[in-house]
């Protein structure tokens, strides 16, 4: 997709160094390079790793700003919020961008010069709803709070999948210029299948309980094949889970995920609460089959390109993947089915996405009000 507005050279976004939003911005920023943009990344969480700081090097066109502000999801956020804020509106003024693109919700507020654009990746009140089945107890009100009025003061706000968009809606209600969804993407290259092993992938925080790892421990002793697990087991506040009785590889890195997930026969996430899933995107790139939660926005982004099974229910994803194991050729067509549905999620086709809307929030800011 070609961008309408051709003026946009520098933009300001913010980054968790976390979460998935950190994925999701390092890809961003590598597609927006062919098109002349240079990204001042922000970004706060905590230090970057040395696999980090290794990946921002090797783009081009990102200028890091790096801090350790604690973000609006985490204990007792706000002194922090607050002093992020100020870093934030001292970045803007000595690198003068064309457009704010923010990843987190409470800086919308902000007094900016350029124009905004605020994607929402994930909310603890829809997460609290889907995980737990319940509102976030009252130490979250001011957390509701300011994403209201970081949402209100957006020029615009996107989400990565529909059901995401409706999420906020449903929270924090219609005050807010919503835009239709910018799903994510991946680079194909990135995640090649290989050989494929007798075994079962899955990957993420596996400190947060959205991503039902308990299940797979309650089944890996019932399966033919074994269950291994990727990601950090330490929360950001200083909790830690341990995993029993499947093999934990630990933090990966993204070269050593991708191999994995070249080698996995099977990725598994059965998730009760996922906006969208970077993770299996690149496992359905990598030639794996999905086996995924059955929750509303897992079936908006595979369709039927997925065996979908209640994230309640673990002699029914026991049985999936049994019969997936059992059965080579099934194997063969979803596998070949996720990798096509999976190679229409482009990174380039994402970034045509945001430079359309970037031109658009651009261009409306540049217009004189009626009657000037």
């Amino acid at each position: 997709m070609t961008p309408t507005f051709t003026g946009i050279r520098r933009i300001l976004m913010t980054t968790d160094t976390i979460g998935g939003v950190w994925s999701y911005t390092l890809e961003l920023s590598r597609a927006l390079k062919p098109h002349g943009i240079e990204v001042i990344l922000a970004a706060m969480g905590r230090h970057l790793s040395p696999d980090q700081e290794a990946a921002i090097a090797a783009i081009e066109n990102v200028d890091l700003r790096q801090s350790t502000y604690r973000l609006e999801w985490m204990e007792e956020p706000w002194a922090d919020v607050k002093a992020a804020g100020n870093w934030l509106m001292e970045i803007e003024t000595a690198t003068r961008p064309d457009l704010i693109h923010l990843n987190n919700y409470a800086h919308g507020a902000l007094p900016w010069r350029a124009p905004v654009l605020l994607v929402g990746h994930s909310c603890v009140f829809s997460w609290f709803t889907a995980v737990r089945g319940e509102s976030p107890p009252g130490i979250w009100r001011r957390y509701h709070r300011e994403v209201t009025q970081g949402l209100s003061g957006a020029d615009a706000v996107t989400a990565p999948s529909q059901f995401m968009l409706d999420s906020l809606r449903n929270h924090y209600g219609n005050q807010f210029v919503a835009h239709a969804p910018i799903a994510n993407g991946r680079r194909p290259d990135d995640f090649l299948p290989g050989k494929k092993a007798p075994f079962i992938l899955s990957a993420g925080r596996l400190w947060d309980a959205a991503k039902n790892v308990a299940v797979l421990e309650r089944i890996a002793p019932d399966l033919s094949w074994p269950i291994v697990v990727a990601g950090d087991c330490r929360s950001p506040d200083g909790g830690e889970r341990s995993i029993q009785g499947i093999q934990h590889l630990g933090f990966v890195c993204p070269a050593e995920m991708a191999a994995w997930m070249g080698k996995a026969s099977i990725f598994t996430m059965p998730a009760r609460y996922e906006p969208f899933g970077l993770s299996p995107l690149e496992a359905a790139l990598a030639g794996c089959v999905l086996v995924l939660g059955d929750i509303p926005s897992l079936r908006e982004v595979w369709g039927d390109s997925a065996v979908f099974v209640s994230p309640d229910d673990p002699d029914g994803l026991k049985a999936a993947l049994e019969s997936l194991i059992t059965q080579p050729d099934r194997r063969k067509r979803y596998a070949a089915k996720a990798r096509r549905r999976a190679l229409g999620y482009t990174s380039e086709r994402m970034a045509g996405e945001y430079l359309q809307l970037y031109g658009e929030l651009v261009s409306a800011k540049q217009k004189p009000a009626v009657g000037k």
